[in-house]
């Protein structure tokens, strides 16, 4: 099971977030997660909102260069250790992280990742009995 995610690409100057965010403030979507990763002249920005979708759809006809993406999102116990257990399960199996950022939501550690193998982690995930959540489980609480 994996949930949608925003990936926007803009320039590495003054204002350019701030395009992005009040895009989707006047859409009234809710940011649930975000992360940046920068290089000299660009950010990807990753979002994962209430509605991914329609933010793509608001995104893409203001011209701003955004793709949709499935990403992973599991839960775990807010317990030291916890996140490091969940990705040892995964790099047992030689599945390698691409990306990776973490929340706390409801007392729960969100981990959000992807992989270079969907389908072996997806079974890595089941079989380990690690917890997925569902986009309806992030969304419902904006």
């Amino acid at each position: 099971m994996t949930i949608s995610q925003l990936s926007i690409f803009i320039e590495n100057k003054s204002g350019t977030l701030l395009q992005v965010l009040n895009l989707l403030k006047d859409a009234q979507i809710s940011l649930i997660a975000s992360n940046i990763a920068d290089t000299v002249e660009y950010g990807i920005c990753r979002i994962i909102c209430s509605e991914p979708a329609r933010a793509y759809s608001v995104l893409k006809e203001a011209g701003v260069a955004v793709a949709l993406s499935d990403v992973f999102a599991i839960e775990l116990d807010n317990e030291p250790g916890r996140a490091a257990e969940a990705i040892g399960v995964l790099s047992k199996e030689g599945i390698n992280i691409t990306y990776l950022y973490s929340f706390l939501l409801n007392g729960k550690g969100i981990l959000i990742f992807r992989t270079d193998d969907a389908e072996k982690a997806r079974e890595t995930i089941i079989l380990a009995g690690l917890q997925f959540i569902a986009e309806k489980d992030l969304t419902h609480l904006v």
